[in-house]
């Protein structure tokens, strides 16, 4: 991997990060009156990085987040930390699905990862509290994964666009 690479991928590990943390520190103040839900933005990063690069590039950065970000906020191991994992485990295989059977489109493979995200989480929360009820808050969380997903595929797109002409211009 060479060095202009390297340094592109640790800035977006970076961005991811601290989008991440900062949406987890908003969503009192964002709110949309459902618990557990938000709109996901750090997976921008993943799909800008699973379409401009590769999927394993996109799958490191997606775990080194998910660790570091466990480790920032002191949840390692903790609830939260699970069920990010199991979320964002769920998410990326679902979109590496979609985007590989190249019908999808970019909007299409982010929706399907919302969905995977919201199934995971409630898959883990139903083993870690042993309580097979959450799965009735699945439906809820779907019909809020659409409207998530689409914004952050439609916001990876344009991310995507411009990653692209700045490293064009760069003559990269």
């Amino acid at each position: 991997m060479n060095t202009r690479k390297q340094t592109t991928l640790a800035i977006l590990l970076s961005m991811s990060i601290v989008v991440s943390i900062v949406e987890a520190s908003l969503i009192p103040l964002l709110s949309i009156s459902v618990p557990g839900a938000k709109l996901g933005l750090a997976n921008v990063v993943t799909i800008v990085i699973m379409y401009h690069y590769s999927e394993k590039d996109a799958f490191t950065i997606l775990m080194l987040r998910i660790i570091l970000v466990g480790v920032l906020r002191g949840t390692m191991f903790n609830y939260p930390f699970w069920l990010s994992l199991s979320g964002g485990l769920l998410a990326f295989g679902l979109m590496y699905l979609f985007q590989k059977l190249k019908v999808f489109n970019m909007v299409s493979v982010s929706i399907m990862g919302s969905i995977g995200h919201a199934t995971g989480q409630i898959l883990m929360a139903i083993i870690l509290l042993d309580t097979a009820e959450l799965g009735f808050y699945l439906p809820v969380l779907f019909l809020i994964s659409l409207p998530t997903g689409l914004f952050v595929g439609w916001t990876s797109n344009i991310a995507l666009q411009n990653l692209s002409q700045a490293q064009d211009i760069e003559g990269l």
